[in-house]
This record gives structure tokens, sequence and C-alpha cells, in this order.
């Protein structure tokens, strides 16, 4: 297992995760639809989605504009509700949990990384990243002493400081996935976690991902339209008009290429400090 999230003085959670989590499956989708609008303006996101994110891999959800994927990771994640059909995500159903039991399910075992990272402009880097533990209820100091850490194993160590204007785009994308880490979630999803980033930058950020991934215990879902970043996909799950058309094994053999990008996950030090 990676060490990537392992600290000396371990933070714990209320996790609650049902033990079918562990049992090799993250997220498990069953017949699953979302209609948006009613009447002649309804809108049909999700026509009978059938999906499995199996713990310890690294799954991209690809496709057209328009054809339902951030919908999807938003009723993964456990922020939209879905219409028909079964959604067990760590082994519970979001939609039949209560509001706290969902921001609780949250809280602690779900990291999402926005496509417009979402960070706080009145919050510096480490503040921003600390988000997820402060909601928690840890401690402001442990909680920021933590971010910070977590801060300089992104090569931004010097920048805790940093309010979200003064970094460029790639830092804060790196800020953004250090909130969605720092709290060791058991699933992560990203939208789109590329888009503004140059290649060099991009496989950093994937590298870091895909570390993270290789956690037996984590699952990992990515939307994308880049397609230099399939190599590092276990599985890549092709969408259009709201339904999986196909489900493929990543480029395997373009892998070791696309970590080439930024060096091998075993030397992230060296990796994320350029």
């Amino acid at each position: 297992m990676t060490t990537l999230l392992a600290q000396p003085d371990a933070i714990t959670f209320d996790r609650r995760v049902d033990t079918a989590a562990l049992r090799g499956i993250a997220v498990r989708c069953v017949g699953v639809t979302k209609t948006y609008g009613s009447g002649q303006s309804a809108v049909m996101a999700l026509r009978g989605i059938d999906l499995e994110v199996k713990t310890g891999e690294l799954l991209m959800l690809v496709g057209p504009s328009g054809c339902g994927k951030t919908t999807l990771i938003s009723i993964i994640a456990g922020i939209l509700d879905y219409d028909q059909g079964e959604c067990a995500v760590l082994g519970q159903d979001p939609k039949r949990m209560s509001a706290r039991e969902l921001t609780r399910l949250r809280g602690a075992n779900v990291g999402f990384v926005f496509q417009a990272y979402n960070l706080i402009p009145t919050l510096n880097a480490a503040e921003n990243s600390a988000i997820p533990l402060l909601l928690n209820g840890v401690p402001r100091a442990k909680a920021v002493k933590r971010a910070r850490e977590m801060l300089g194993r992104v090569g931004l160590a010097d920048r805790w400081k940093s309010l979200p204007a003064q970094l460029s785009g790639g830092q804060q994308q790196r800020v953004a996935i250090t909130r969605a880490l720092v709290h060791e979630p058991r699933l992560i999803v990203c939208d789109e976690p590329t888009a503004a980033l140059d290649h060099e930058t991009g496989g950093r950020v994937m590298e870091l991902l895909r570390a993270v991934a290789l956690d037996e215990g984590r699952a990992l879902v990515i939307v994308t339209h880049d397609p230099r970043i399939f190599g590092f996909a276990d599985r890549i799950a092709k969408m259009d008009d709201g339904r999986i058309t196909s489900i493929n094994e990543g480029r395997h053999e373009d892998r070791s290429t696309a970590r080439g990008a930024g060096g091998t996950s075993d030397g992230l030090t060296g990796l994320l400090s350029k």
C-alpha cells in the first residue's frame, strides 16, 4: 500500500462504512436514472446506469459533453439525488440516508476535486486545504498543520500562505487536490482534473492521484476529455446519452509513458517538487 497519506499523528473520523465496501466494491450503481425538470421541459440525464467501481482502482468516465458524466459522479459523491435504481457508495445507499448521515458520509469518506477548483478566495492555501478537517471537528491548529504537511507532499510547502489569486492554475489545482485528500477519504471523485493544465503539470497531478488509487482501500473516479491521461486508468467507462456504452481496460502499455511526464509513483517527493 502507498504511504502517501500516512501521518505520524493520525486523525480518526467516525467513518461508519459498511463492510460490503471492504469486499472489493466501492461503488455499485444498478439501473440509476436522473431527470431534470418535468413535463415537456424534462431532460433525462441518466437512462439506467449500471456501473461498479472497485477498491484500489482508478476508473475514468469519458464521453461527449452533456452525456451525463458530471451528473453521475455527483450522485456517486452524494451531492445529487437520483430518481430510480440503486446506488451503493461504500456499502451504503445515499438515497436512504438522512441529511445528517449523508453529510457525515461525505465529510469522512468522500473527496471531490471540482473542475473550477472552488477555492475560497479569502483563505490561504493551507486554510483551503484544511476545510474537510475543520468540518470534521479537528482543532484549527492541528487541521492547518496537517494541511501544510499535505501541501508539502504536492510541492507547495513554500506557498501555504498564498491566496488563490496569488497561485497559478496548476498550483490552485494542487491545492484543490490536497483539500480532497487531506482527510484520507475512501472515495475520491475528480471532474476534469487536468483540463486547464499543461502536459507536464497534468502528468504530475495524475501521478499523485494514481498513487492514491493504488491504495487498495481507496477508489478514484475521474471524468475527463483529456486523452493524454488515459494511460493512468485501470478501466475506462464510455458514456453517451445518459448510458454506459462500454467499459474497457486502461491502456496499460501506455502507462509507463504517461508516468514519464513526471516520474514514477515511488519518487513522489522529486516528482511534485517541480
